[in-house]
């Protein structure tokens, strides 16, 4: 049994069994991509993430004594030239309010192919743990490629024909590849606005017993959205090319 100077080492050299697998999904998905993009497809990336209640306010959770708090979804999508022009979404998400806005998709389809005419739409697709899991021989094979029918996200369903009726192609990011999209970085960089400026969008209001704050939600999350440059969007893009060339070069 090899012996290691550092324990450490020892979670760099394991390998898990679906490594194998996982390497020729994303080298599927990165052909399928170059080769939408040679056929002058604009890559688009769209997505979401969640604000929670407290990073909004900055107070801390309640550690399993309450209930969760609400939590918002963003949705928006972007690419080398920026965010797309399309109005982002916000979406209240709690126990109460779980319903997909099913008219979403459509309207995004049909303004990113005003502003960038045919898109190749790329969709962090929520893993399954059921997919995960399943034996890898009972899973597709790998050499066949497959667009996905159906991508769902928690506020918007995400489908292959509404794609293709405005002349776009749906494909799904691989599974651990959130490094092959820049938008969780662009999520980063909202998420650390909304906690250094969320004093600059509070008002507060003195009654006779008790105090009340108000945060400018909506307010705040634009403008977040809006310090992503598009400058920033394609440095971001321009990493995530040279991750698609290393992954390119070294295991094509």
């Amino acid at each position: 049994m090899p012996r290691f100077p550092n324990p450490l080492l020892r979670h760099l050299a394991a390998r898990s069994p679906l490594d194998g697998h996982k390497r020729k999904q994303c080298l599927q998905y990165l052909r399928t991509l170059r080769a939408l993009q040679y056929d002058g497809f604009t890559t688009v990336y769209l997505g979401e993430t969640e604000v929670s209640e407290s990073l909004v306010t900055g107070e801390e959770p309640s550690q399993g004594r309450l209930p969760p708090g609400p939590a918002w979804c963003v949705v928006h999508a972007g690419g080398v030239q920026g965010w797309v022009p399309w109005r982002h979404r916000l979406f209240l998400r709690d126990e109460l309010c779980v319903r997909r806005d099913d008219g979403l998709f459509p309207e995004f389809c049909d303004a990113v192919r005003k502003a960038y005419g045919k898109c190749a739409i790329v969709v962090k697709e929520r893993r399954r743990q059921q997919d995960a899991a399943r034996p890898r021989e009972d899973r597709e094979p790998e050499a066949r490629a497959r667009a996905p029918s159906v991508i769902p996200l928690r506020s918007i369903e995400c489908r292959l024909e509404v794609a293709r009726s405005c002349g776009h192609e749906l494909l799904a990011l691989p599974p651990l590849s959130v490094y092959l999209s820049p938008l969780d970085a662009a999520w980063s960089s909202l998420k650390w606005f909304i906690i250094n400026s969320r004093r600059e969008f509070c008002l507060q209001s003195i009654g006779g017993i008790y105090s009340y704050q108000y945060i400018l939600l909506g307010d705040l999350i634009g403008r977040g959205i809006e310090r992503v440059t598009p400058s920033k969007w394609r440095a971001l893009v321009s990493k995530v090319r040279r991750w698609e060339n290393y992954y390119l070069g070294k295991f094509s």
